[in-house]
């Protein structure tokens, strides 16, 4: 604000110092000029006095005549030269008269000879001072005419214009200080709330609309600090409205069920909620302000995109996607943005996980026809079996005793999947409870190698197992057995003659890992996220004939979300699989 203060005040002390010597110079001369016209007619009023006094007087030779004209320059301090017809100087008050040149061509005698009356004012190189002189011609003195010229010195003037410039000057030094204090004085109670509004009103364009300006009695200004200050509280009420909505909007889609997707006209990514954390699975914060097509990885989701950005039209469609282990089942719903102006702002894509919707749905319909096609192999095999020995076949000792084998194999396998099931039930009801205590997992892992010791022997598998820090966590011990004796179990089975299977239980910072890999027969990527399915087989007549009953895998996800722990899976085909669960330290 100094530099507008000066802007300000610089200028008018400029125009003051410009008129004050503007003024002072005017009068300055026209005092010159008053003193000059009073020089011009005392000169003319003495020369006319001389005139007359000369006039009465009867000379007969120069020399009285130098005489009298010394005593008149004496008595009134002028130079008195009278000059005949000629031009020839006849007296003179201040140098010899017969030594001076002829005076015939002075200005003052030519416009004496023309007008009556001459004035100069002019240098005299006589006696080296300026001098105004006034020529006039006079009656004869004697004999001849001439013309007297009376030189008056201007240097008295000098003195008094000198003390005039000294008055004017610090009259108007003076006056100039005294303005410029007042003028400041005044600019600084004009210009202080001005500065204070401009000080509010940058406060207010950074944001702080807590600011108010103080607000004085000036009408003007006044009025606009009131103004700025309506302003201030009116946009302190708007943006904490606005904050508050953008709060709870912000709220409401960050904590929506459903997956929210904003893309502008050029593809950029705008908005992700946090819902699509979890539904795919990623950090998609990385997404922000990236093209859609460089960031998801899904094609179902870009060609919806595209085909939204083409049309512009709403659409709604079913994705079904492979997200880490697992399908997902998605609702899609998609809605381009159009403006005021008609054009093209961007789509909105909203995405409600159905998963578990379709997987009680689809329960719902292959649960018959799974339990009847687990079922129908054991039941026919008892039903044929039993139907071959009422015939006749008990009679035949070996067919009867093989038969019988064969109907305790197929009844001890119905129970198995009849327990599994219950067992599956059990854990997925409401009221299951972990019996939670503090579980070795080291010990519990060769509880379970000594059991499948045995199985793992009649296909010559070695189980190996390594143990890295402190295993020790909070945990259901009968579960988590059924957890291992469910994932080395499957090792075993699919893993070929002379394989191995390797327990690995690591200490890290926050979890316990248990991976157990194997050296069999791998799964395909496109398997891998139905292996947690009821029923789900990679190898169905392996895992039928190894006595399985496709429940194993999803009894064991459930057990490891119950105990709040995160399972993933590494296979290759032909190479092995390794089964991984990381449960939290407590």
């Amino acid at each position: 604000m100094s530099s507008y203060r000066s802007r300000l005040i610089f200028p008018l002390a400029i125009i003051i110092l410009v008129v004050l010597s503007s003024l002072g110079i005017i009068i300055a001369s026209l005092v010159k000029e008053f003193y000059y016209e009073r020089l011009n007619d005392r000169v003319t009023k003495e020369s006319e006095v001389v005139a007359y006094y000369l006039g009465q007087l009867d000379f007969h030779s120069p020399e009285l005549v130098q005489q009298h004209i010394v005593e008149i320059g004496e008595k009134l301090n002028v130079r008195v030269t009278l000059v005949d017809a000629s031009g020839n100087v006849v007296a003179e008050t201040d140098a010899d008269p017969s030594l001076m040149e002829n005076h015939l061509h002075r200005p003052e005698i030519q416009d004496a000879i023309r007008n009556g009356y001459g004035q100069q004012l002019r240098y005299s190189n006589t006696v080296k001072r300026e001098l105004l002189y006034y020529a006039i011609p006079i009656e004869p003195l004697g004999d001849y005419a001439a013309f007297l010229r009376v030189g008056m010195p201007v240097e008295e003037i000098n003195p008094i214009y000198q003390n005039l410039w000294t008055i004017i000057f610090v009259s108007f030094f003076i006056a100039f200080v005294v303005i410029v204090l007042f003028a400041t004085k005044l600019t600084n109670q004009t210009i202080a709330p001005i500065e204070d509004a401009r000080l509010v009103a940058n406060q207010l364009a950074k944001g702080d609309f807590s600011a108010r300006t103080y607000e004085v009695s000036n009408q003007e200004t006044g009025q606009l600090n009131r103004s700025l200050n309506v302003l201030a509280e009116n946009l302190e009420r708007i943006t904490n409205t606005y904050e508050v909505q953008q709060e709870r909007l912000e709220t409401l889609i960050d904590n929506m069920g459903s997956g929210l997707i904003l893309i502008n006209a050029k593809g950029d990514i705008t908005l992700v909620n946090r819902s699509c954390n979890d539904i795919f699975q990623e950090d998609t914060d990385r997404w922000l302000n990236q093209l859609y097509y460089h960031v998801i990885n899904h094609k179902e989701i870009i060609k919806i995109i595209q085909q939204l950005l083409l049309t512009e039209k709403r659409m709604r469609q079913h994705l079904t996607l492979p997200i880490h282990i697992e399908i997902r089942h998605f609702d899609v719903h998609g809605a381009p943005i159009i403006g005021h102006d008609h054009m093209l702002k961007g789509v909105v894509l909203v995405f409600h996980d159905i998963t578990e919707l379709k997987k009680l749905e689809q329960a719902r319909k292959d649960f018959v026809a799974n339990v009847s096609h687990e079922l129908k192999t054991p039941v026919t095999s008892l039903k044929g079996f039993t139907e071959t020995l009422l015939a006749g076949a008990m009679d035949d000792e070996q067919l009867r005793k093989r038969f019988l084998t064969i109907i305790a194999t197929e009844s001890e396998r119905l129970e198995t999947l009849i327990h599994d099931l219950l067992e599956l039930s059990k854990i997925e009801g409401s009221q299951f409870i972990l019996n939670s205590q503090a579980v070795n997992l080291a010990e519990l892992v060769d509880d379970v190698i000594l059991i499948l010791h045995d199985k793992a022997n009649t296909k010559q598998i070695s189980i190996q197992k390594e143990v890295t820090g402190n295993t020790i966590i909070m945990g259901d011990p009968h579960r988590m057995k059924q957890i291992m004796i469910n994932l080395i179990n499957n090792a075993i089975s699919y893993t070929p003659e002379k394989g191995d299977v390797t327990v690995n239980i690591k200490e890290k910072q926050e979890v316990v890992t248990l991976e157990v890999q194997d050296t069999g027969i791998g799964i395909s990527k496109k398997e891998i996220p139905r292996i947690f399915e009821r029923f789900y087989r990679v190898d169905r007549a392996r895992s039928r004939n190894s006595g399985g009953t496709g429940l194993g895998l999803a009894i064991v996800k459930h057990l490891a979300e119950a105990h709040k722990a995160t399972m993933s899976v590494e296979s290759e085909v032909g190479k092995g699989t390794t089964f991984r669960i990381n449960f939290k330290k407590q």
